[in-house]
């Protein structure tokens, strides 16, 4: 089930899971998903919730996942079933304002990456009344932990309706989940419940708002526009009878007599009836272009005898790839076109592209608007159709998520569009860098960008006992990289003759005598001393030399101030923290040289202004004109070089 393949016994899947008759009125539905019947086992370890959730419960809950515990499915009843009566509460398009004291914080695709979203938490700081978030949609599918990131966002909304705000994203959808692994997901965490669990999340998913809206003028919306988007449509629209944007509205597949009608043909593409000579291939949702343009397309196939020319084919797999999308719309369609939605029966088929259009369109370079190609739903726009809908609502910027951008984030349309996207390592370690966005009064974006740690990867038994090991030799090595000094004279002691080499036993008696560690030194000569050593003796002078083969992650002009650092970078964080009154893990360079103006009065040393500056500019690793709280770290991680030569 990790990715779904077209099969005959798919719809009886989708059937069992999401029966008609479990699409239940209210009442029926509160008692279908009671969790009080759930009893929770003396047995169970882990977390356990109470409500109503408040920041203490969000905290815990995020410190379990932290540790791989898995919450009870009492408790996922529970906050989902909070959670969805909140989101019936909330309108289609949500308006947040900033103001003088507030940043609002807008994230991307998360696709499952619970790494991603504790990274940007450490880097940005929780959700709260201070610091309101905005999430594009996208939180599942792909990635591991997609439970995990629903449950932590929805618990942040329960605490903070006001100040934290989820949109929808093409993938909260069930028919989309089968095929990308959070049905998979789902069902190997909670064998017991999962049906439930699932049936709760169809209709959560159902009831997300479709857009953000920020002081009247930023728009946020997962997909895109198209230029037929009507906000007003989109702002009544009764966006839960659309429980999969997979299923058009049923009477629409009706053959009518006359007009035109919609039907699958053998090679399992949509077309257009009534069209004499030639087939016209159709978007689900774009039948002909708009804004005075007609776009004709050619007859299309995607078997390799197409006529299209390379180039296009690979301009199209590049597209599907950038996009995150290895099947179609189509594709996830073909096979349920005969399960509609019992409660889309009575939709309107504008008001569901509408929908369509908003969670699955791209921006394009060229004017216009014609069906997308790619992923076979919604529509690709162009610069023309930005300036043209954000002129009519008097808005100045869409921000959109949908797309993997290898930096994080992408300008397009004169700067009018904005794509955020949150997943990092998104293809694989190291394809792409996650960011995030910060806004304030002026609605001018600002970026964070980051890259999750290979360490959060999962590591064999062997895998983590190797790893400890050199994580504790880089640490020993790091201890005698500061103490080079110490060990220098602490060695000259026993060299009266000035040669530069001593006895095994005497380099062992001096290193401890120094770092006072308590380990067996001769033993660890191997791993420490390499070359140094012959005939029992040691070259301490080469020794030290090599030290400093293992350097830091700086380039400064005053090498004295290094072993400074290292004794005493828990003061200077210690310091940072205090300094970073507002928790956003940033600091000013400025008050980088208060901190360490604090910590020479506390040494009782003189540090020139000069080399301090020369520091902060080393540390300032992606030359934003701040040091984030992650780069003051990763300062003080060495760096074997000889691993490079």
């Amino acid at each position: 089930m990790d990715h779904f393949t077209p099969a005959n016994n798919e719809r009886n899947l989708i059937s069992h899971i999401f029966p008609e008759n479990e699409i239940c009125h209210d009442a029926e539905w509160e008692t279908y998903f009671c969790y009080q019947s759930i009893e929770v086992p003396d047995s169970y370890t882990g977390l356990h919730l109470t409500f109503p959730m408040t920041f203490c419960g969000v905290s815990k809950l995020v410190k379990s996942f932290k540790q791989e515990q898995q919450l009870h499915s009492r408790y996922v009843l529970q906050l989902l079933g909070e959670t969805c009566r909140l989101l019936r509460l909330l309108p289609n398009i949500s308006h947040v304002s900033t103001c003088h004291t507030k940043e609002i914080t807008i994230c991307g695709d998360l696709h499952g990456h619970l790494e991603d979203l504790l990274l940007i938490f450490y880097k940005n700081g929780l959700p709260s009344s201070e610091k309101p978030y905005i999430f594009n949609g996208d939180f599942v599918d792909r990635g591991k932990n997609s439970l995990e990131i629903l449950l932590i966002l929805f618990a942040y909304l329960l605490v903070y309706p006001n100040h934290v705000h989820l949109n929808r994203g093409n993938h909260e959808d069930h028919l989309v989940n089968l095929r990308y692994g959070f049905t998979k997901e789902v069902l190997g965490k909670y064998k017991v419940h999962s049906k439930k669990i699932l049936d709760l999340l169809q209709k959560i998913f159902s009831w997300l708002p479709l857009a953000t809206v920020i002081d009247h003028k930023v728009l946020i919306v997962h997909g895109g526009i198209s230029a037929t988007t009507d906000f007003n449509v989109i702002a009544r629209v009764d966006r839960h009878k659309y429980v999969s944007a997979l299923r058009p509205p049923k009477q629409n597949y009706q053959a009518g007599s006359g007009g035109r009608s919609w039907k699958m043909n053998n090679s399992n593409e949509k077309v257009c009836g009534a069209v004499e000579g030639r087939r016209r291939v159709c978007s689900l949702t774009h039948q002909s272009s708009v804004l005075g343009q007609t776009f004709d397309l050619p007859p299309r196939s995607w078997s390799m005898n197409s006529h299209l020319n390379c180039s296009v084919r690979e301009e199209l797999k590049r597209r599907c790839r950038q996009a995150g999308f290895d099947q179609t719309y189509r594709d996830l369609r073909k096979w349920d076109s005969s399960n509609s939605d019992p409660e889309s029966g009575e939709a309107d088929q504008h008001e569901w592209k509408q929908i369509i259009d908003i969670l699955w369109s791209d921006p394009m370079p060229q004017n216009g608007c014609i069906p997308n190609e790619v992923r076979g739903g919604g529509c690709y726009w162009g610069p023309d159709v930005t300036e043209e809908v954000l002129r009519k609502y008097k808005f100045q910027l869409l921000i959109r998520s949908h797309e993997c951008k290898q930096d994080g984030y992408e300008f397009c349309h004169n700067r009018r569009v904005l794509t955020i996207f949150s997943a990092s390592n998104y293809y694989e370690v190291g394809s792409n860098r996650g960011a995030y966005i910060r806004m304030g009064p002026d609605l001018v974006p600002h970026f964070i960008q980051y890259q999750a740690s290979r360490t959060s990867l999962e590591l064999t038994l062997r895998q983590s006992i190797g790893w400890t090991e050199r994580s504790a030799l880089r640490a020993l090595r790091e201890q005698l990289f500061v103490h080079k000094s110490d060990l220098t004279v602490a060695c000259q002691e026993y060299d009266t003759n000035n040669t530069g080499v001593i006895s095994l036993t005497q380099w062992a008696r001096a290193t401890e005598r120094v770092l006072k560690l308590g380990l067996p030194w001769r033993v660890l000569r191997p791993q420490l001393i390499g070359s140094s050593t012959q005939d029992g003796m040691v070259d301490y002078q080469q020794w030290i030399r090599e030290l400093s083969i293992t350097e830091p992650k700086l380039e400064i002009s005053d090498t004295s101030i290094l072993e400074t650092m290292y004794k005493n970078h828990s003061n200077l964080e210690t310091i940072f923290r205090i300094i970073d009154t507002d928790h956003s893990g940033l600091i000013s360079f400025e008050e980088f040289c208060q901190t360490w103006k604090l910590l020479s009065s506390h040494l009782k040393t003189e540090i020139s202004d000069e080399t301090i500056a020369d520091l902060a500019q080393s540390i300032d690793f992606n030359k934003d004109g701040s040091i984030d709280i992650n780069e003051f770290m990763e300062a003080f991680r060495l760096v074997d070089l000889s691993a490079h030569t």
